[in-house]
């Protein structure tokens, strides 16, 4: 791969993800009071789902357990 595809690959996911981030920020995401593993999941998905959010996909995480740690 020469390193023109690779500057384009790289500049498209990181474009893709800012995208992402800023979707999660218009949906309130960031300023719920709430933050649990369900909520922060849902900020995760929505991030990697980039523009897709603006094509009618609202991921969210609805239901998470953390493992306990051992004793």
């Amino acid at each position: 791969m020469s390193a023109n595809v690779s500057r384009i690959l790289t500049f498209l996911v990181l474009l893709w993800l800012i995208v992402g981030v800023v979707a999660a920020g218009q949906r309130g995401y960031y300023t719920e009071r709430e933050q649990n593993c369900a909520s922060l999941g849902t900020i995760a998905v929505t991030v990697l789902a980039g523009p897709l959010n603006y094509m009618g996909v609202n991921p969210k995480v609805n239901d998470c357990t953390l493992p306990e740690p051992s004793q």
